[in-house]
């Protein structure tokens, strides 16, 4: 077991170098055009508050969605469980049907 969490302790070690490797060639969200190439259109390449503000309205606007999403399949996962109760209580009749008639 120890050999186990020593092994996942230095992947997780080696994804969080990856993300930070990855996240160093962005800068900050809006602060104008980074190292990698495209900025992203004329208001967030110019940099500044207003890149800033378009910055974070995308990261709402994604966040909203996500947490649309979210709802949605918790919805249908209560939907789904209500749905397997309806079915054990009928197998459980089914079953106390048989037991009678046998």
């Amino acid at each position: 077991m120890n050999t186990f969490l020593r092994g996942s302790s230095n992947s997780l070690k080696s994804i969080n170098i990856l993300i930070m490797r990855l996240n160093s060639g962005l800068g900050n969200l809006g602060s104008g055009a980074g190292k990698g190439g495209g900025g992203g259109g004329s208001i967030r390449e110019a940099g500044g508050s207003m890149g800033q503000r378009e910055a974070a309205n995308e990261e709402e606007y994604f966040y909203k969605q996500q947490r649309a999403q979210l709802d949605e399949i918790k919805k249908d996962i209560e939907f789904r469980k209500q749905e397997i109760e309806k079915h054990i209580k009928e197998i459980n009749k089914a079953k106390e049907e048989l037991d009678k008639n046998m």
